[in-house]
């Protein structure tokens, strides 16, 4: 089959690998039909390499079963499926609590187990959520994406009627803004220096768009929101910048919920810090998308609102692309040759 394996720091390879076959009595292999691209994977391709070397890269993806190992049930030959990469170890404290996020084994496909950059997948039947008759295939693939953002709401008190800024307007903000919408926001800001992106932001939802090119975004969030502040404020883009000028959004007694992956040193200005203490703060951060019971609410609510239309994927995808085109699509991406929000692979021909 078709794969794309990761070598090293910026060597990602398009390569023919032997098919997967059942070798455990719970194992589901899939035909993978769309496969996307996370900020996580290009971030490890531009500069810290692969966990094994070789490994088949990816692990948001979506597709259709071909073979079931004998113990499994409810799952069969022609489903419509979507993959749980994460894998905890079920042993550490956090998991003994419950807390499988925290697990202190965690890992996914791509990383210590082949992953999805390839024309076949096979994971635990555990690992696989059959698809409601109205989620099509590129939906199905940004689940995994969704449950992270979703797994981030939920370790918040935000409430129906809220006011939340959403810093940062790539496919995790942007899913932001519409869970923000699902829990009942009733004013959601979107924050990007991006001005095609932030068009986006508001087709899924964003009642007020803010570019930090033109005016200082805590400067701008007070005059939308009576001099207050934002109940939430979700750091979305993982940068050194965004990650202190979060902090200047909520009001008195507001959250600020940390999604975004800094890969680098974050210096702050005494003027965002101080926020955290006078404003009385609580800072949340938020990691990977599972819950007890596995895999977690976050799975099946991204699921029902996907069948719903409250979760609108299709203007989240920039390009669509075939798995071939993978080595030349990482090096455009780390060198920002294009306006890219969520690539999706497609590794079948035929699609």
């Amino acid at each position: 089959m078709k794969t794309l394996n990761l070598y090293g720091a910026q060597d990602i390879r398009y390569e023919e690998k032997p098919n997967p076959v059942v070798r455990k009595e719970d194992e589901v292999v899939i035909k993978v039909k769309a496969v996307g691209v996370c900020g996580s994977d290009v971030s490890r391709y531009k500069k810290l390499g692969p966990y094994v070397e070789g490994m088949t890269f990816g692990h948001e993806f979506s597709g259709e079963v071909v073979e079931t190992g004998p113990n499994v049930e409810g799952i069969k030959p022609g489903d419509r499926v979507a993959g749980c990469p994460t894998f905890y170890c079920g042993e550490c404290h956090s998991c003994l609590k419950g807390d499988l996020a925290q697990c202190e084994r965690l890992t996914l496909i791509g990383a210590r187990h082949p992953g999805a950059y390839a024309e076949f997948v096979t994971l635990p039947a555990s690992h696989v959520l059959s698809l409601p008759d109205h989620v099509d295939y590129d939906a199905a693939a940004m689940v995994e994406p969704s449950s992270v953002v979703a797994h981030g709401f939920y370790r918040t008190s935000v409430q129906p009627g809220a006011k939340v800024a959403i810093m940062g307007c790539g496919s995790i903000g942007l899913l932001a803004v519409q869970w923000a919408k699902i829990f009942g926001a009733e004013q959601v800001i979107a924050i990007d220096i991006d001005d095609q992106k932030l068009e986006i932001a508001a087709k899924v939802g964003a009642d007020v768009l803010i570019n930090p090119k033109d005016v200082l975004p805590h400067e701008r969030g007070l005059e939308v929101t009576d001099q207050l502040g934002v109940d939430l404020a979700v750091e979305c883009a993982g940068s050194p910048v965004t990650s202190e000028q979060v902090l200047a959004l909520p009001k008195k007694g507001g959250e600020v919920l940390y999604m975004g992956i800094p890969y680098a040193n974050v210096d702050m200005e005494r003027f965002y810090f101080e926020r955290i203490v006078r404003n009385e703060l609580k800072v949340i951060g938020s990691w990977n998308a599972i819950s007890a019971p596995f895999p977690g609410k976050e799975w099946s609510s991204t699921l029902h609102y996907m069948s719903t239309g409250q979760l609108n994927i299709q203007p989240l995808i920039s390009h669509r692309l075939s798995l071939e085109e993978g080595p030349s699509t990482f090096e455009s991406l780390i060198n920002q040759n294009g306006s890219f929000i969520k690539v999706m692979f497609y590794p079948h021909s035929d699609q």
